[in-house]
């Protein structure tokens, strides 16, 4: 029978996975507690870094629907719980590990779907969603102005052709 402690830490895990967009699994060996303290900071607000016991957090990820990180699950492990952009965290890690070569990214989960290491550090290349969701805005706002342009070209562009008719006929009636 399990004891009650575990039990609650699996509780506890299991829900910091469900309540997460991501988690990314890192290995620290070789980092000192200050080290541990800067990484937390640069991972933002919105992300939660826990030193955690592999049994413990394997049972609690598979609780929670969670089963393609299994085989990451071994040496000391630590897991990066993120409820905001993923970006933003991905990109405190990546910064952080190359800085600190201790740190390994092993892999992880975004919004259900397994990513290894290397698309974790794709997803900390791409811009924040605030950067993308303002140059969407701003294309949008072109495109916008693109069509109110064209729009109001075509009236204006009949005036000058009728005008330019007019002009015509009044030089071919006054030769006349």
């Amino acid at each position: 029978m399990a004891r009650p402690d575990k039990a609650a830490a699996v509780a506890e895990l299991t829900e910091q996975f469900r309540n997460s967009n991501a988690a990314v699994l890192t290995e620290y060996r070789g980092l000192t507690v200050a080290q541990l303290k800067t990484l937390r900071r640069s991972l933002g607000e919105n992300a939660q870094y826990a030193v955690v016991k592999n049994t413990l957090t394997k049972i609690a990820a598979n609780e929670a629907g969670i089963t393609t990180l299994d085989d990451l699950f071994n040496g000391p492990t630590a897991v990066a719980f993120v409820t905001g952009d993923p970006v933003e965290s991905a990109k405190g890690l990546r910064d952080f590990a190359k800085d600190n070569p201790n740190l390994v990214i092993k892999g992880g989960v975004l919004d259900g779907k397994a990513l290894s290491a290397d698309e974790i550090k794709k997803l900390a290349d791409l811009e924040s969603r605030e950067v993308l969701l303002s140059k969407l805005a701003g294309a949008f706002k072109g495109k916008q102005s693109q069509a109110a342009s064209l729009f109001q070209a075509l009236p204006s562009k009949l005036v000058r052709t009728v005008d330019a008719l007019r002009a015509k006929q009044a030089e071919q009636g006054g030769a006349e």
